[in-house]
């Protein structure tokens, strides 16, 4: 099975299409962890613990493991998360050329999914494309104001390149492994969207801490059922002010909103 068929099972053995997101700031870890010979990977131990019957998948974000000891904990995460049955997926928003991108496409070894950068177009994407059991997914929409600045220019074909890149990406799924990435903060783009490409999985981060619209991250950011929902600080750090009980209030958190989206679900 590719990965969005493991994930379609996923999301009906634990009833969720929550994508808990792995950033552990060190500055906001708990200080009690902090004398671990791997604070970051202590700490996401606890919250997987917490929150894996809430969790589709497990999103860590490449940023916050990039040095020595931030590798070392990340490769205990994915190992410990896939112990639990969860899956992976890398925020690295990965893409290059030749031999570089074959490189950074090496993670699919470990991970399940990643998500990639089609700026420099198909060429940089490939080696992760021709991965058929891996997920792909392209960034298009991003709710950041700078986000316009480039996704919102306006094509000869009068196509947005935003636009443009669903309508590539749609094209680049010849082995049903690519979905996109799109911000929760538009709730009109996300129908457009949902509307050009049919088919294609969305991964929607947004809903948590940048106050998405949970509505129409279901509606619109499912294919078939297959879709996530991703909140990071919303849930790891829910209990930020709470010691030794922070995970607990992790745990809350993911079951809070997997019973708000789950509300729209079919």
């Amino acid at each position: 099975m590719n990965f969005f068929d493991r994930l379609h099972d996923r999301i009906r053995t634990v009833d969720s299409v929550v994508s808990v997101g792995l950033d552990p700031d060190p500055s906001r870890i708990p200080d009690h962890l902090a004398d671990y010979d791997l604070p970051r990977w202590a700490f996401n131990r606890r919250i997987i613990d917490a929150t894996h019957e809430h969790a589709a998948v497990y999103k860590p974000n490449a940023a916050f493991y990039e040095d020595p000891d931030g590798w070392a904990a990340l490769e205990e995460t994915i190992a410990y998360a896939h112990g639990k049955d969860v899956p992976v997926l890398l925020d690295a928003k990965r893409a290059d050329i030749g031999n570089t991108t074959r490189q950074y496409a090496k993670v699919l070894e470990t991970v399940d999914a990643i998500t990639v950068n089609p700026y420099m177009g198909r060429d940089s994407l490939q080696p992760f494309l021709a991965d058929e059991e891996s997920g792909v997914f392209v960034l298009c929409r991003t709710s950041n104001p700078g986000g316009a600045d480039l996704q919102d220019l306006g094509l000869e074909t009068g196509e947005a390149v935003y636009e443009r890149v669903a309508a590539l990406a749609d094209l680049w799924n010849e082995n049903d492994n690519v979905g996109l990435v799109v911000g929760a903060t538009n709730p009109d783009e996300l129908e457009d969207l949902r509307e050009q490409v049919p088919d294609l999985p969305f991964l929607v981060p947004g809903v948590g801490a940048q106050g998405g619209d949970a509505e129409a991250a279901i509606t619109y950011g499912l294919a078939n059922g297959v879709g996530l929902v991703n909140s990071s600080r919303g849930i790891i750090f829910a209990g930020e002010n709470q010691g030794e009980g922070f995970a607990t209030a992790s745990g809350r958190a993911a079951k809070r909103l997997k019973t708000r989206l789950n509300e729209y679900r079919d």
